[in-house]
């Protein structure tokens, strides 16, 4: 008994691992995807891109299968950038007092609310008070500035208390900038994707038929 008693659990050993590459990466065309990080800081690296970015001066030209110039050398740069989503003070400060989160626990209780809810002029009218009743500070320039912003995060921690985090992270999606703007371009996305399986296809046609 003694013995099994001090027998170690070697399931519950959790062992840390660490898997480094030393090499570069390239894609098929033969585009490098990484950036010089030599001679610059971590930070720098990863933050500030602004001297490179819109500038392919002396970058290696490469072609997709499609025929399209890409370039490499400098890092993977997006077709369509979006602009960076900033807060506002008045959106930190309900941030940083969970005022969202507190509303929609007490608007499930009160309400029950389906997957139909939707967020509007009784329910803001709602929060609204909510915010007087927590002295959350406020003007009526912040709500109507922001009045977007704060209908889609109720309706998002409504739906995380009613209905489990997955539906409520569905409802965030549904107004985030950037999930929208990739909606919009998966038709072109689409196009380019079509576009390179038809040339590939007669290249290996032709390919098939000089052999």
């Amino acid at each position: 008994m003694a013995k099994d008693w001090f027998k170690p659990s070697i399931h519950c050993l959790k062992i840390p691992g660490l898997a480094l590459t030393t090499a570069h990466y390239y894609t098929p065309s033969g585009r490098l995807i990484q950036r010089d990080y030599s001679n610059i800081s971590l930070y720098d690296y990863y933050y500030n891109r602004d001297a490179e970015s819109g500038s392919n001066a002396n970058r290696e030209v490469k072609l997709t299968d499609s025929g399209r110039t890409v370039y490499g050398g400098g890092g993977i740069t997006p077709d369509v950038c979006n602009s960076p989503i900033k807060g506002n003070h008045f959106q930190d400060t309900l941030l940083q007092h969970y005022a969202f989160f507190h509303y929609a626990k007490r608007y499930v209780v009160n309400h029950h609310p389906t997957k139909t809810f939707e967020v509007d002029d009784a329910v803001m009218q709602d929060f609204r008070k909510s915010l007087d009743e927590a002295n959350i500070p406020y003007t009526q320039a912040d709500l109507v500035d922001n009045n977007d912003w704060i209908k889609s995060n109720i309706k998002a921690e409504v739906f995380v208390d009613a209905f489990g985090q997955d539906e409520g992270l569905k409802v965030r999606a549904e107004s985030d900038p950037e999930v929208v703007k990739a909606l919009e371009l998966l038709p072109q996305a689409k196009a380019l994707a079509d576009n390179a399986k038809r040339i590939v296809a007669e290249h290996n046609t032709a390919g098939a038929f000089n052999r």
